[in-house]
């Protein structure tokens, strides 16, 4: 039995070899939350300490790991040729209407790439967007923590 929501853009996504069938384990998943727990307290604190680049990073690796846990628990990996994009795919079509924050995904990735690859002209984070993507990856992260445990997902 498969995931049905998203499930035409999961198999093209497999296809094109963005994403690959693995072993699905719980186990992974959880130790991706954990890593995405760990980076959001982190987050918080680089804010505080007035690292706003390394704040947003983290918070983006948070939403990414809580991502990337529920296609673990799929059986499903990006492969380097699908990378963040097709995590970012994934779980958009399969938990995009139901969960708002994996709505945001792409743009705080753009915005994250924005801030990792600076110009002289272009901004630096600012406290607001670092609290907004930390926000959005929290919000990520305990929708991934109910869906896994709660035995939401099937297999491929």
């Amino acid at each position: 039995m498969t995931w049905q929501p998203g499930h035409a853009r999961i198999a093209e996504l497999l296809e094109t070899r963005e994403l690959e069938q693995v072993t699905a384990d719980p186990a992974v998943a959880q130790l991706l939350l954990d890593d995405a727990g760990r980076h959001l307290t982190t987050a918080i604190t680089a804010c505080a300490a007035g690292d706003l680049s390394g704040g947003y990073q983290l918070a983006y690796d948070a939403l990414r790991k809580s991502a990337a846990s529920l296609l673990a628990a799929q059986g499903l990996r990006a492969t380097s040729r699908g990378g963040h994009i097709a995590v970012q795919e994934a779980v958009v079509a399969q938990f995009g209407t139901t969960v708002r924050a994996f709505r945001s995904f792409g743009r705080i990735r753009r915005v994250r790439n924005a801030f990792e690859y600076p110009s002289t002209i272009t901004p630096r984070p600012a406290a607001e967007d670092v609290n907004d993507a930390i926000a959005t990856a929290t919000q990520a992260r305990n929708a991934a923590i109910t869906i896994v445990q709660q035995n939401l997902l099937t297999t491929w």
